[in-house]
């Protein structure tokens, strides 16, 4: 509903008094102002006007002015009066407005034809194409979400309500330093001893989670021209910010067991993406031998390798994978984390450590591109790490993701058979593959599953070339240990249906 001020600001911006002629009264052109708001769509049907005394104060009118023009507009049908509701747009506009001539409703008008592709840039439109972002982000079995109902929303609240109390400026206005300096020193300590990232916190920059931060790389170190290698199959939100950047040559390169390979025949690139440490969406690790000759590959043609380490805390089985970003000095590896999978998606927080000559430079360019901000949150999250909450919701979380994973697969193994389990076990993430045997097209089974409220990923749309594992991505994380026989049942009933048709 509108809002006082709102309105009269809608009806100052008409220059109301001069509607109708000069010589008409100014009840008759608040009238004229107010009828076309509601012609216009501006004020839609249910929209409650201000008081009189509150509109006649806002446009220095007298309140009998105001009166008069609501009194004519409800006459005509146009708006309600009611005793403790106010005056209201009505629900349905009087038939003499709708039919009258040269008065038609703005929002009835007939568009302009659209230009070919809708206006939008060849880049856009090719996104458009393979856009894979789901409207539904909650529930079984939607794979990369974390159980935000655990969130430890207690120890966050206390911090938050203590710090914005006491928030001063600095915390309150934009940022310049990429991050908040308390986050990006605490995050260098959990990273050398979680991750065996080799950093300070000077190599620290804080973004609004992994997109924004290879939006970033890909807009400082490619041009024009340049190629880029992907993993394949691989995350299409990796995919789609690389489309959007003019002239990049993006080239697939296959994984397997052991992550991605050198591939022979391929243009030297000026960027790698992978994720080595629970490649997505398979689940590999990348051996140490794979690792050493990337890295020693990238130093020795000038490339930069983006190392997205989006879900590595959550191990369940074997030793820590260390990161590559930390396996030799000086590294040509760019590292990118993210708070996303860890606390919750909502926060839009991530990471990235540079190496010491790209620090500085793609701090000023971030700042300048995107307008930092969120400095009270940040300085928030600095604390749950210092103060151990964060490591300790991470345990909490190993505990019971391992658990849920662990129930899901039985059930799988048991009712499908082993044939259906991942062909691609790490024992980590927060989502595996399912196998489809048979001849499903997993496409079309998991559109039939959505229906039956059951969200998980077709495999083949992770694909960019014509060769197509088939499968499910299922996400067990924000599934309770008590909903997931029940969301199982319902999916292994859409199976057999698919199954007793053929």
């Amino acid at each position: 509903m509108a809002k006082p001020s709102v309105c009269a600001d809608l009806i100052l911006q008409m220059d109301w008094r001069g509607l109708g002629g000069d010589r008409v009264r100014l009840n008759r052109a608040l009238y004229l102002a107010l009828r076309r708001a509601v012609d216009s769509g501006a004020l839609l049907p249910g929209s409650r006007l201000p008081a009189s005394r509150d509109l006649a104060r806002e446009l220095d009118v007298s309140r009998n002015t105001v009166n008069h023009a609501y009194e004519q507009l409800q006459v005509e049908g146009y708006v309600r009066s009611q005793v403790g509701r106010g005056t209201q747009v009505v629900d349905t506009l009087p038939a003499a407005m709708l039919l009258s001539g040269g008065r038609a409703p703005a929002r009835r008008a007939a568009a302009a034809a659209p230009a070919p592709g809708g206006g939008l840039s060849v880049q856009a439109q090719a996104l458009l194409k393979t856009a894979q972002a789901s409207e539904q982000q909650w529930g079984a079995f939607m794979p990369g979400v974390p159980d935000v109902t655990q969130f430890p929303r207690a120890a966050y609240a206390r911090i938050h309500n203590r710090l914005l109390r006491h928030a001063g400026p600095q915390l309150l206005t934009y940022g310049t330093r990429g991050g908040v300096e308390a986050l990006k020193q605490a995050l260098a300590e959990h990273l050398r001893v979680a991750r065996s990232v080799n950093c300070a916190a000077d190599q620290v920059l804080i973004t609004e989670g992994v997109h924004q931060a290879i939006d970033l790389v890909v807009r400082s170190l490619a041009d024009p021209g340049d190629c880029v290698w992907m993993e394949e199959p691989g995350y299409w939100g990796i995919a789609n910010v690389l489309r959007m950047q003019h002239g990049l040559s993006l080239h697939s390169v296959p994984v397997d067991e052991e992550g991605m390979h050198l591939p022979d025949g391929l243009p030297v690139p000026r960027l790698i993406f992978v994720t080595p440490s629970h490649q997505y969406p398979l689940g590999a690790v990348m051996s140490m031998a794979r690792r050493r000759a990337l890295i020693a590959y990238a130093r020795r043609v000038g490339a930069w390798i983006v190392e997205d380490d989006y879900d590595s805390e959550f191990r369940f089985s074997g030793s820590p994978v260390p990161s590559m970003q930390g396996m030799e000095e000086d590294a040509p590896v760019i590292y990118i984390g993210t708070f996303s999978k860890t606390l919750y998606p909502g926060l839009r927080m991530g990471y990235m450590v540079l190496p010491p000559t790209l620090a500085e430079p793609l701090r000023r360019i971030h700042s300048e591109l995107y307008r930092e901000g969120h400095q009270l949150p940040q300085q928030v999250i600095a604390e749950l790490i210092v103060e151990g909450h964060y490591a300790a919701h991470i345990r909490k979380m190993r505990l019971l993701y391992g658990k849920r994973r662990r129930m899901l697969m039985a059930l799988i193994e048991r009712y499908l058979g082993a044939d259906h389990l991942p062909w691609v076990d790490s024992g980590a993430g927060l989502h595996f593959v399912m196998q489809l045997p048979g001849q499903d097209d997993d496409v079309v089974l998991a559109e039939d599953l959505r229906q039956a409220g059951i969200f998980v990923k077709p495999l083949s749309r992770y694909y960019a070339g014509p060769h197509r594992r088939r499968g499910l991505l299922l996400g067990y994380a924000c599934v309770s240990e008590e909903e997931i026989g029940a969301a199982f049942f319902r999916m292994l009933a859409v199976l057999g249906a698919r199954h007793g048709r053929r």
